[in-house]
């Protein structure tokens, strides 16, 4: 009886072992599911101020210190000339091809939000402080370049790619 009593507490214990591993592994998963949704991190597509129209892919990655930054990954406009350089832009960027320019630099999290960073517009090279966060989901990220402070700037929504939103569900 004593044998079939230790047998039968080794299996519980080796299915309460089982359950546990499941449990933690559903919850790495969904929590997985939930960062995928509730960070920048994953491909934008911008939108034109003026035209409306898809401008560029940005590609926000997070760097080794936690901080996010964001790299044009693809020109969207087809009326724009292949290989532009960013001639207007006043630093290290000067005269550096636009497509695969790192373009937001240093965002750190403060809860929802991610700011002290900066974003370069190549179009005029100017550099502004930014600020962004997420909306509808996780879908669209809301980016504002301003100077000084953030009254005084201008606002955009970016639309995460679809390959990334499937991408963060599974």
């Amino acid at each position: 009886m004593t044998h079939f009593s230790q047998r039968a507490r080794t299996m519980a214990l080796t299915a309460a072992k089982r359950a546990a591993l499941a449990g933690a592994l559903f919850a790495g998963a969904a929590m997985a599911f939930a960062q995928g949704t509730s960070t920048p991190v994953g491909t934008w597509k911008t939108i034109d101020d003026s035209t409306h129209q898809p401008k560029a892919l940005v590609r926000i990655t997070q760097d080794s210190d936690g901080t996010l930054s964001g790299k044009v990954v693809k020109g969207l406009n087809p009326n724009e000339k292949p290989g532009r350089l960013c001639t207007a832009c006043t630093d290290e960027r000067k005269d550096q091809p636009m497509l695969g320019m790192t373009i937001i630099k240093s965002m750190k999290q403060d809860g929802d939000t991610w700011d002290d960073g900066n974003i370069l517009d190549p179009e005029n090279g100017k550099v502004y402080k930014c600020k962004m966060h997420l909306e509808d989901g996780g879908n669209k990220l809301i980016v504002r370049g301003y100077i000084g402070v953030s009254l005084l700037g201008r606002s955009q929504t970016w639309i995460r790619e679809a390959d990334d939103a499937a991408q963060a569900k599974n």
